[in-house]
C-alpha cells in the first residue's frame, strides 16, 4: 500500500507553499496555482488567468503529492519515521524528484547517516542562484519535522526497564536529605545562641563540636540504611 504524508507533513507543505486560487509566477518565473501546483506536477496546465476553488486546490495538492510520495518511498532504502518521510516529501515536492534523487542528502541517508539530513536540507536554500529567506526557513521547518519524534505507525518499541537504584545513588539521596535536615537544625540553634553575647567563646566552640559529631552519626546511619535498602548491606 502506498505510503502517504501524515497530517504534520501536509500542514507543513500547505504552510510553505501557500494557497493561491489565481495563477501566479513563482520566484523563478514558473506559473503556479493552488498549493504550489505547476505544469511539472501534471494537469491541469497552469497559465495566466487560471482560477480555481479552495476544494480544487486541496484536491490538486493531494493528487500532486502522490508522485513525490512514491519517489521518496522508492528512493529511500532505510527505515523512516512518519515525520521523516513527510519532511522528505515536502523537500522533494519543492525541489523536484530529479534533484532529490541526485542529492548528497539521499546518498548519505541511504548510507545510514540519518543525522546528516538536517545539514543537507539547509544547503538547498537558493533559487536562481541566490539565497532566499523563504527557502532557508522552509528547510529549517523540514529539518524540525525530521527531528520531531514520531514512530512509524506499524512500529512498536518495548519501553526500557527503569534502572534499579544503586547503593551509591540511594546513599546520596539519603545523605542529602539528612544533611538538609541537620543543617537546618544547626542554623536554627546558631540563631538562638547569637543574641546571648554573654555566652563565652569556649561554650560556642563546644556546642559546634557536639553538633558536628551529631551530624557525623546521622550521616553514618543514613548511609547504612541506604545500603540495606539496596540489598548491599
Amino acid at each position: 500500500m502506498p505510503r502517504n504524508v501524515n497530517e504534520a507533513g501536509l500542514a507543513l507543505i500547505k504552510q510553505w507553499e501557500g494557497r493561491r486560487l489565481t495563477a501566479y509566477k513563482d520566484p523563478v518565473g514558473v506559473w503556479t496555482i493552488g498549493y504550489g501546483h505547476t505544469d511539472a506536477a501534471g494537469p491541469p496546465a497552469v497559465k495566466r488567468g487560471l482560477k480555481i476553488s479552495e476544494a480544487q486546490a486541496e484536491a490538486m495538492l493531494r493528487a500532486d503529492l502522490a508522485q513525490y510520495e512514491a519517489a521518496v518511498e522508492a528512493a529511500v532504502t532505510v527505515r523512516l519515521t512518519d515525520n521523516q518521510f513527510a519532511a522528505l516529501v515536502s523537500f522533494c515536492f519543492n525541489v523536484g524528484p530529479g534533484n532529490f534523487l541526485g542529492s548528497t542528502l539521499l546518498n548519505k541517508l541511504n548510507a545510514g547517516n540519518h543525522a546528516a539530513v538536517p545539514g543537507e536540507l539547509a544547503k538547498w536554500n537558493k533559487a536562481g542562484g541566490r539565497v532566499l529567506a523563504g527557502l532557508a526557513n522552509r528547510r529549517a521547518a523540514e529539518a524540525g519535522l525530521w527531528a520531531r519524534g514520531a514512530f512509524v505507525a506499524s512500529n512498536y518499541v518495548e519501553p526500557a526497564a527503569k534502572a534499579a537504584a544503586t547503593a551509591t545513588t540511594a546513599g546520596k539521596g539519603a545523605l542529602a536529605a539528612t544533611f538538609g535536615t541537620v543543617g537546618a537544625a544547626v542554623a536554627e540553634a546558631a540563631q538562638q545562641l547569637s543574641p546571648f553575647t554573654e555566652v563565652s567563646q569556649i561554650a560556642k566552640h563546644a556546642f559546634v563540636a557536639l553538633t558536628v559529631l551529631g551530624v557525623a552519626f546521622a550521616l553514618h546511619g543514613a548511609l547504612r540504611r541506604a545500603r540495606e535498602d539496596a540489598g548491599l548491606a
